[in-house]
């Protein structure tokens, strides 16, 4: 079957349908709500695009359009705001790099069905911290809490390239745990570490054709702007609905997963 960009996309192979886009749209809105008040946008969009006929893989690579997007726009605003450490950023980010470039490898050549699996199971298995928060995952800073950070940055370096999806939250108790940095600085090296290993493993999912590009600039221009929405939301108080959402959401998508062939 052919896997060109043009023809073997969210219809299944066959032609695309305009509202397909459109609700690709839509969800990208609201991943990158989800993305800004709980994280996790990701368990949105890459079922949402597998329901809709794309292959598993290339919703994978397709959905890393977005995230590459979103991430340079805030590590950027992040910047100018007056938040920014590069040189930790970039140490931890070279270590996720070895990891993500063979997940990512080893993601194109992942059995779709096995996909689906694992993605329903991280949905579930992830849902707790995702709702819970971190900001009571604070610990005292040990003494080797560098190193310590930068050893769990490499495995979540492999989980960020195979799957992706739930890597923030994952970085987010890592970093505060090990580095007793406060949330604002923990999300400032999440986002440049996600943003950093996802161009090498976009570039693989690019080889092997697994990228519809129509869909991942509408993905990205969604995410975008449920981002901005997300901080006026954040800043109101209004996760708590989202949250509620987001698990019910979550729980159905994974149990559709699973219950598919």
């Amino acid at each position: 079957m052919s896997r060109r960009p043009g023809r073997y996309i969210l219809s299944g192979g066959g032609d695309v349908e305009l509202w397909h886009y459109a609700i690709l749209t839509v969800v990208g809105v609201g991943a990158g709500i989800l993305n800004v008040l709980a994280g996790g946008g990701s368990f949105f969009t890459l079922p949402i695009m597998i329901f809709l006929g794309m292959p598993p893989a290339m919703a994978n690579g397709t959905n890393r359009v977005a995230l590459l997007a979103q991430n340079i726009t805030a590590v950027s605003e992040f910047k100018r705001r007056g938040f920014s450490d590069f040189r930790l950023s970039l140490s931890l980010a070279l270590c996720t790099l070895p990891g993500a470039v063979l997940g990512a490898v080893t993601a194109v050549h992942f059995s779709p069905l096995w996909f689906k699996r694992l993605l329903a199971f991280f949905m579930i298995a992830m849902l707790p911290l995702v709702l819970g928060g971190t900001s009571k995952v604070r610990a005292s800073c040990p003494r080797r809490g560098k190193l310590l950070a930068h050893i769990g940055a490499v495995g979540i370096g492999f989980y960020g390239g195979l799957i992706q999806a739930g890597t923030g939250p994952l970085l987010i108790v890592l970093l505060v745990s090990t580095l007793n940095l406060d949330l604002v600085r923990v999300n400032m090296h999440k986002v440049f570490i996600i943003g950093f290993y996802m161009l090498p493993t976009l570039l693989v999912f690019v080889l092997s054709g697994d990228v519809e590009w129509t869909a991942g600039v509408l993905l990205a221009v969604g995410t975008t702007v449920g981002a901005f929405i997300g901080t006026h939301m954040a800043v109101e108080g209004g996760d708590r609905l989202i949250k509620i959402f987001f698990a019910v959401a979550v729980v159905a998508m994974a149990i559709r997963l699973l219950l598919s062939q």
